[in-house]
């Protein structure tokens, strides 16, 4: 239904509860190296229980690699803490990509800056820098799907 798009992930139990979280939406995984760990690693198949085989995976050499076999990127949405725009108001299409920084750098400068309406952020205090990448997949995943719930239905 979605594609969630990991760039250079860090944490092995974000990764493998990110990869529960696809399996149980019907989202596609991309994992785009470097990643900061094996993801045959026992911490990802623990945080992802059982799940990790049954995940749509697909693993990209570097984010050049992965743009140049999607040239179409109307439909790619970043979500980062360095804009203003909330991700709740983006409208999403069944396929879409939703794009996920590592835990430590976020997605990097020069992507943002080229997509700067496609740009999105969960609404937080100033208290903290930001949510833990697991969550945050899982926050503007569901608003994605809450937007396209009549499609969605049909995959339960």
């Amino acid at each position: 239904m979605f594609n969630i798009v990991l760039v250079h992930p860090q944490i092995p139990n974000n990764t493998g509860a990110i990869g529960r979280l696809c399996v149980n939406t019907g989202s596609s995984l991309h994992l785009i190296k470097p990643i900061g760990f094996d993801i045959d690693e026992k911490a990802v198949r623990r945080a992802g229980l059982d799940y990790w085989h049954k995940i749509d995976l697909h693993v990209w050499e570097n984010i050049d690699v992965f743009m140049d076999a999607h040239p179409d990127r109307n439909r790619f949405f970043f979500a980062t803490t360095k804009t203003d725009k909330s991700y709740f108001e983006h409208e999403f299409q069944e396929g879409d990509y939703l794009f996920f920084g590592s835990e430590t750098a976020g997605i990097p400068t020069d992507i943002l800056e080229a997509y700067p309406e496609q740009t999105m952020t969960i609404p937080m205090t100033k208290e903290g820098r930001s949510l833990n990448l697991a969550i945050s997949t899982g926050i503007i995943l569901y608003e994605a799907i809450k937007q396209n719930f009549t499609n969605y239905r049909k995959m339960m």
